[in-house]
Parts: structure tokens; C-alpha cells; sequence
């Protein structure tokens, strides 16, 4: 199966949040992770990649990959972590556990992926998810369920900012959105799931504004920027009725390498 067949696949797949209770959800979430890591076989990545003979355009991917490896470690090694730290109430350890595979899928295929392009993979950096004292996300459920919203909304705005980096190559790029997608589906269910165990009630699916609602201060640099109106260089409230609130939830939008290192570098060892 090409790889492009097996993207195709996994992006029809529906998932049908208000008809399955979460465990049936993250349960057809994790089918179609299946599929997705099918794709983490370097010979078929490899002849999947006609397209690219340009040597500073391989290394621009390279190099966007191994940014997004990055990332992909960091929430690998966190819900690894907290599995086993018991923290996880147990009603909710299935959510992460199906998670967890995600993150670890996610790593595979961007090593393979890299390593198919003759690039080499960046090492995985040693963490530190107390960001120094300031969390405790492995002996409170609070924090934790804090930081797993913040990596995984942090997540969605930095795959969106980095695909005009891999435009060059259709199959890359369509690798990175699928990703995207499911960033966007375990972001949707954490914050779903701090609102109903009170931690932040009336939190929603989605970011509201540049609100980090009962977050931690630190987390702000996380939702700086959603208060956008203008999307494609059209002032979105200027061709609606919607309101200026419904249009900037309506959108997601990108955060730069530097701005996404910022907030990874937070809990990353020097």
C-alpha cells in the first residue's frame, strides 16, 4: 500500500464524538492510528519520495521533521510517565493510554520518515515536566490534566505553523496534517475532560480567544495570537455576521519554531 493510500484512509475516517461515549471514541481514534503507523516502514516511505532532488529543500524538510520529532518526544516520555506514575484516575486511564500510543506512533514514523529522507534524527532531550518546580503533573491530576491541554494545544498551532515548510513535497506534507488532525482530536478530548472533572469548568473543545481560562500563568504564551480576525489577509469580521468571538474560535492559528521552542524549552533539561 502506497503511503498516500494509507493518509487517505486515515483522514476519511470519522469519528463521531456525540454518538460514542470516550472510551468508544479514543478506541476508533486508536484504529486509525493503526493505519498510521503502517506508514513508519522506511522502504515504502522511501518510494513514496520521487519528488524531492532539490538538496537544500530535503534538508529544509529534514530539519521541519526533526522540529516536530522534538515536540513528539516530549509528549511521548509525558504520558508514558504518567501512566506509570499513577496519577491518571482511573476512569480516564484508557483515554491515555490510547494517547500514549498516538505520541509513541507519532515518533516512530517521523524517525522512520527522516531517516528515509537520509537525514539522521535528533536525539530525544531529557525533560523535566516540573518545568522546575513549577508543576507537579506526575502527583496532582490537576496538573497534569494542565499540562497535557498545554502540550497538546501548544501541538496543533506548531504543525500548523511549520507546513509551509514542507509544501515542497505532497507526501510529507500530507503526513504532517494527518498528525495535525489527531493533535486536534486528543486536544479536543483533554479539555473536555478537565471541564467535566472541574478543573476548569465550562472549558470547551476548542481555545477560546487568547484565553488559557483556570490555566497557569505560565501557560499564556500557548494561546497568544487566537485572537485573530483576519485569516488569508481578510478581515474575517468585515464579510460576516458571526461574531468577532465565533470567528476566532472558528481558527486556529500557526506558532513559529521560535515561539513553540519557547514553550517546550520550558520543560526540556539544558
Amino acid at each position: 500500500m502506497k503511503l498516500t493510500d494509507i493518509f487517505e484512509s486515515f483522514g476519511n475516517e470519522e469519528v463521531d464524538q456525540k454518538a460514542q461515549t470516550r472510551r468508544e471514541t479514543l478506541s476508533s481514534i486508536g484504529a486509525m492510528g493503526a493505519k498510521f503507523a503502517m506508514a513508519a516502514i522506511p522502504a515504502t516511505f522511501l518510494s513514496a519520495l520521487p519528488k524531492i532532488s532539490n538538496a537544500a529543500t530535503t534538508a529544509t524538510v529534514v530539519e521541519t521533521l526533526n522540529f516536530a520529532l522534538t515536540l513528539e518526544y516530549l509528549e511521548d516520555e509525558f504520558y508514558k510517565m504518567g501512566i506509570t506514575s499513577g496519577v491518571i484516575q482511573s476512569q480516564d486511564l484508557v483515554v491515555f493510554q490510547q494517547i500514549s500510543k498516538h505520541e509513541s506512533q507519532h515518533v516512530a514514523f517521523l524517525k522512520s520518515a527522516i531517516t528515509s529522507l537520509n537525514g539522521t534524527p535528533v536525539a530525544k532531550p531529557n525533560f523535566d515536566f516540573t518545568a522546575g518546580g513549577a508543576f507537579n503533573p506526575f502527583g496532582s491530576y490537576g496538573d497534569f490534566l494542565a499540562l497535557s491541554q498545554g502540550f497538546e494545544d501548544t501541538g496543533v498551532r506548531a504543525y500548523k505553523g511549520q507546513a509551509a515548510n514542507l509544501i515542497s513535497n505532497n507526501d510529507v506534507l500530507t503526513a504532517a496534517l494527518q498528525i495535525h488532525s489527531v493533535e486536534a482530536r486528543h486536544a479536543s478530548e483533554v479539555r473536555r475532560l478537565r471541564a467535566k472533572r472541574g478543573f476548569d469548568v465550562g472549558n470547551k473543545g476548542w481555545i477560546v480567544g487568547n484565553s488559557r481560562g483556570s490555566m497557569p500563568a505560565a501557560t499564556q504564551a500557548i494561546y497568544d495570537g487566537e485572537e485573530n480576525l483576519t485569516q488569508g489577509g481578510v478581515a474575517v469580521n468585515t464579510v460576516t455576521s458571526s461574531s468577532s468571538a465565533s470567528i476566532q474560535e472558528a481558527f486556529d492559528e500557526p506558532l513559529t519554531d521560535t515561539q513553540v521552542l519557547g514553550i517546550a524549552g520550558l520543560f526540556i533539561k539544558p
